[in-house]
């Protein structure tokens, strides 16, 4: 509930260290709010334009995919594909939240043990994500299975890969405009985001052309082999974007949000 400035437990030298990273010491100030810089159309232009943010937007898409599926058609998949009663599905359908709960909290410890250990910030954050979605293909193997045991273990563990990659967020504090987090993380969750509409409506056309859920589960497991490629060979090197002046950016329209 303190800001850094005024936290008891806040030496001068951690003070100093999170003004330069850009962070607020002193938000609870009337007039350093005041010092905040006004966000411009530009700088969403330069978001927008920037390839490893691209990646990073275009990877949280592929991993709400995930998340969609089993918030909206899982369910119904255990149900109608599978023939388990509605009772049975109610208690079934949360274990992969509960694996995935685990594999948030591993991932994590694994990227800062990664970090600890003198890899670099690139390595520590990718590792886990793209374990995490290659482990997240394994639904796929319940196009290949007939037991409903094996059904539900199949997609804890997909689940489990989608909660240890599920690291996006550490991401975009390592690498938005220092002026601009906010903005940054907003259109992070916007684009992620748009799984949500995306997701639900592909899988019931898919399921409607075909009259199986096989060709479903493969449609989502396609967004766990583009996530790792993404953050493979389009994300490339993690470091902080630093904002361009507006009058260096494109059309130098300077019109403020």
């Amino acid at each position: 509930m303190h800001s850094p400035k005024d936290h008891p437990g806040a030496n001068a030298a951690e003070v100093a260290y999170i003004e330069k990273g850009g962070g607020l010491v002193n938000i609870d100030n009337p007039d350093a709010r005041r010092t905040v810089a006004k966000i411009r159309w530009t700088h969403v232009q330069q978001l927008l334009s920037n390839r490893m943010l691209l990646g990073i937007y275009l990877g949280q898409y592929c991993i709400s995919a995930l998340a969609y599926f089993f918030i909206t058609w899982f369910p119904i998949y255990l149900v109608q594909a599978r023939g388990m009663s509605i009772l049975k599905v109610g208690f079934v359908a949360t274990l992969p939240a509960i694996f995935g709960f685990v594999g948030g909290v591993l991932g994590g410890l694994l990227s800062d043990f990664l970090l600890r250990r003198g890899y670099s910030l690139t390595i520590a954050r990718k590792t886990p994500y793209v374990a995490g979605m290659m482990v997240s293909l394994v639904l796929l193997g319940c196009n290949f299975v007939e037991s409903q045991w094996a059904v539900v273990v199949i997609m804890a563990f997909a689940y489990l890969g989608k909660g240890l990659a599920a690291i996006g967020w550490a991401v975009i504090a390592d690498t938005s405009p220092k002026e601009i987090t906010g903005l940054t993380g907003g259109v992070f969750n916007a684009i992620g985001n748009v799984a949500g509409i995306v997701t639900p409506i592909m899988s019931g056309y898919i399921l409607q052309a075909s009259g199986s859920y096989s060709g479903v589960l493969v449609f989502v497991a396609a967004h766990s082999l583009l996530a790792v490629v993404t953050y493979l060979f389009v994300v490339g090197e993690l470091r902080r974007v630093v904002l361009k002046e507006p009058a260096t950016v494109a059309g130098n329209n300077t019109n403020t949000v």
